[in-house]
Parts: C-alpha cells; structure tokens; sequence
C-alpha cells in the first residue's frame, strides 16, 4: 500500500548533496572549538540571524533548554503560550533541567497577547514569582505553522523589556518565506534564537543557538552539562551548511502543497470549521472530535498523520512529499468517510 508520510517534516531524508558533504566534511574536536566545519556553520547562522555567535547542538529541544538554562534562575517563571513546544512537548524538561515553572497564556492563533504576558510580569509586586524569561514560537507550530506579525513580535517585546525574550525559531526559515520577513529582523527583538536543521531544511542532524557571544559561552558549558558537546560534529555540521545554502527556497513548494491538502482537510471534515486560509506554511492542524479516529483511519488509506493533542489533527508537508504523494492524499480525503469507532 502507498504511504504517503504527513506525519512530521522531521522524517525527510538528507540529500545526495548532503550525503557528499558529510563524507568529504573537515573536521576537528569541537569540544576544543577546533572543528572547522562547525565553526563556520555557527559562523553562517549567526550572520543570518544578526546574532554576535552561536552555538551547534544535536537536538532543537537540547537548544531551547539551554537558553532557559542561561536566561533564567530556578523558581523563575517563563511566560508561554500554553501550547507551546517547550511547554507541551518537551517532557516537562524546563522543570527537570532548571527548576523553573511556567505561567501559561493563551496562544490558540499562534502569538501570544502583550496585555495578558504583562499581567504576568506585573504580577511580581503581589508577591507572585519572578518572570525570568518570555518564551514564543515562530512559526507556531499547534496553531498550525502560524508565523508571527513582526510588528506583533517587536511591540511584545519591548513591553516586556527588560525581561528577556527566547525565540523557538524550529521552523523560523518557513516563517522567513511565507512572509519575506528576514531572518535576522524577526530575530532582532529576540535575546536569543534557535532554529532546527533537521526539519523541513532536510539536514540529518541538528540545530543552532544564537545571541550574545557571552551567553554563548555559557550556552556551551549548559551544552557540555547537558551531555550535547560532539567532538568530531563537522560530519553532521556539513550537512547543515549544504542545508542552509539550498533547502531554504524550497520551503514554498511545502507551503504551497500544504495549501493544497488545507482546501481538501476544509471540504472533507466540515465539521471542523477549519478555515485553509490559516495555513500559511507548511503545517496543516484541525481541531475534530474524533482526531484519533481520523489519523487511524486515513493510515489504513496509506495517508499517514498524527495528533497534537487529543483532538487536534495534524498533516505536515517536507521534502520527502510531491506533488503526486498530495494529489494521492486529496483524492483519499474526497473519498473519505468516517467511520464509526
């Protein structure tokens, strides 16, 4: 039977050109900051993101939790969207690794509302913990590959100044597309930025921290801590610079695909009110009643998704799905009927 894999756009495949890179890499101790290849990969995104450095770690999870590890103290509060990937989906480790806790707020449409974050903060003076750190997501993956408004993100952040803002940039390059937005202006309001190589950017391996070159120092001792220094790392290191210089554009054809299974997901489950106009990148998410049944049932049709919460449905378009593997999943949902359970 067909698979067609709209699980996540965590499942691509590295390229021919990647696998090339990977074999051929120059490398050293990056424990020792002597790996070349690292270094100008850090180099390359701290340029993109107008950061002074950063720092390469094995996993985007390992990246948001050091900048919790630097820019908060335990017992301090983040400020999140309660849907949130270092909230929702990161095992509780912001609690495990720092001893902090988090005062959550709505983020049902993706950004997070200046009014309600500075209700937060405000309420310090009624003996209510220090807020540490303003964590968002961009784009905001349960709301559906939302990217954030810059000016939406800038007036965020100078309302909550002083306190630092982390940017959970994962799938940051499919915000920078759908938008035009660059990568360095919506970083800009950001103390710190982390984006993953190993998304829809297809790398095997990876993903980037950066901000001020002091609190990457210390992000690389929280690396070493947390178990994330990699020696030899130029191998998967050149993998993510061949990404970085050619999966970026292709992010469109992802993001026009997932328009397209948006239309289909709109007229097949009209009891979702899903409007396919909120798909901007490459993530398309509903909210049924039945969302565990859906996913069930479409893999048994060779179309395979999966659910973000249990009621919320979530299709994901990378590399690894054309044209025709869409024209499949369209035609499956036009033929599809629920099932009773």
């Amino acid at each position: 039977m067909r698979f067609v894999d709209l699980r996540s756009d965590t499942v691509t495949q590295p390229t021919s050109a990647m696998r090339r890179a990977m074999a051929d890499a120059v490398v050293g101790d990056d424990g020792y900051g002597e790996d070349p290849t690292v270094n100008e990969l850090e180099a390359r995104y701290a340029d993109l993101v107008a950061k002074e450095a950063a720092v390469f770690v094995p996993s985007g999870v390992m990246a948001n939790q050091i900048a919790v590890r630097i820019l908060t103290r335990p017992g301090d509060l983040i400020v999140a969207g309660r849907s949130q990937h270092l909230v929702s989906f990161e095992m509780g480790a912001s609690a495990r690794n720092s001893s902090v806790q988090f005062a959550t707020v709505d983020d049902a449409r993706g950004a997070l509302d200046v009014d309600e974050v500075r209700a937060v903060i405000d309420a310090e003076v009624d003996h209510q913990p220090h807020v540490g750190l303003v964590a968002v997501e961009n784009t905001h993956m349960p709301s559906g590959g939302t990217p954030w408004a810059l000016e939406r993100l800038a007036a965020l952040a100078a309302a909550v100044d002083p306190v630092p803002v982390h940017l959970d940039g994962a799938r940051l390059l499919n915000a920078v597309v759908a938008t035009g937005t660059s990568a360095a202006d919506y970083a800009a309001p950001a103390t710190t930025v982390m984006t993953c190589l190993s998304k829809g950017l297809a790398a095997p391996v990876g993903s980037l921290l950066a901000g001020p070159a002091a609190l990457m120092a210390r992000a690389r001792v929280e690396r070493k801590r947390l178990g994330g220094s990699m020696r030899q790392a130029g191998i998967l290191a050149a993998a993510g610079l061949v990404a970085l210089d050619t999966m970026v554009e292709r992010l469109a054809d992802d993001h026009r695909r997932a328009r397209r299974l948006a239309d289909a997901v709109a007229a097949t489950f009209t009891e979702s009110d899903y409007d396919p106009a909120s798909c901007q990148t490459n993530i398309v998410a509903f909210d049924h009643p039945r969302a565990r049944d859906v996913v069930a049932q479409l893999a048994a049709l060779g179309v395979h998704g999966g659910t973000v919460s249990p009621r919320r449905v979530r299709f994901v378009t990378h590399l690894g799905v054309s044209d025709d593997d869409v024209d499949y999943a369209v035609g499956v949902l036009e033929g599809f009927a629920l099932t009773s359970p």
